[in-house]
């Protein structure tokens, strides 16, 4: 099964959740694959992996290199063994201008990910913050989007436009994506606008709403800037504590339908 982490706004807590969920879920046992799709490799530093060093596929070559894809070729994360990682590099920057020409070009990640689905129980997506090719080729190849939503007002704005984005994707070019989850990051339980944009998210998002909020921790950042997730930087902190509950729920929520949902063989 396979899920985008997506929001167009930056600092709303994707790469936090990318790195963390997927974290847990391997500490849950779960076989996962992460890949970093954003050219600015956060999601890679943040796990301390030198891509220059690595012998291993990275996100650019997923994209533009035709050979055939298996789980010796991705890097094993040394910390957690049922965590794999596709790395970023700043090559992927130029992926975008050199897809334009391609045929059929926002399905390439679906058709390279093909083989690699039914070898992983949970394979994560951080993407980009924009909307261009590709999180597009993201939602293309996904199941279901997770979307990180910081507690604050402007927010609320950009995921409105996401979710339209998502309705087109889903018209036009992957009928089977759908919201699998709304994630809210940053709260602030002091502050009335924290309340205020949970009581608002809750209202369009009820049903997709996760029922754990991930609070504003400085720990979370802390661990990121010595490429660690926090489960091992800080594993007593509120912050930790709150995405081992996320991925407890999301295990919850989604682990029978990796075997019962047809959309986890959807080609």
């Amino acid at each position: 099964m396979i899920f985008s982490i997506s929001n167009q706004k930056g600092g709303v807590g994707k790469t936090t959740t990318a790195i963390n969920l997927s974290f847990y879920l391997a500490e849950l046992g779960k076989k996962v694959l992460l890949i970093d799709f954003d050219p600015q490799s956060n999601t890679t530093s943040g796990l301390g992996i030198q891509t220059k060093e690595s012998d291993y596929i990275n996100s650019y070559g997923l994209m533009l290199d035709e050979a055939s894809l298996d789980v010796e070729k991705i890097y094993k994360y040394e910390k957690n063994q049922n965590l794999y990682v596709i790395p970023s590099t700043i090559d992927l920057a130029g992926a975008e201008i050199e897809l334009v020409s391609a045929i059929s070009r926002e399905t390439i990640l679906r058709k390279r990910l093909k083989d690699l689905k039914n070898m992983f129980e949970f394979i994560l997506i951080d993407c980009p913050p924009s909307l261009g090719l590709l999180t597009l080729n993201s939602l293309v190849a996904s199941d279901y989007v997770l979307i990180p939503v910081q507690a604050e007002y402007f927010a609320l704005e950009g995921l409105s436009l996401l979710v339209d984005t998502i309705n087109l994707v889903k018209t036009d070019l992957n009928a089977n994506l759908d919201v699998g989850g709304v994630i809210l990051t940053m709260y602030d339980q002091r502050t009335n606008l924290s309340k205020d944009i949970y009581s608002e998210i809750n209202k369009f998002f009820s049903k997709k709403l996760f029922s754990t909020i991930i609070p504003r921790n400085v720990k979370l950042s802390e661990s990121q800037s010595h490429g660690i997730p926090i489960a091992i930087y800080s594993p007593h902190s509120t912050g930790a504590m709150a995405f081992k509950d996320l991925a407890m729920e999301f295990v919850r929520r989604f682990d029978n339908l990796t075997l019962l949902n047809p959309l986890s063989n959807r080609k």
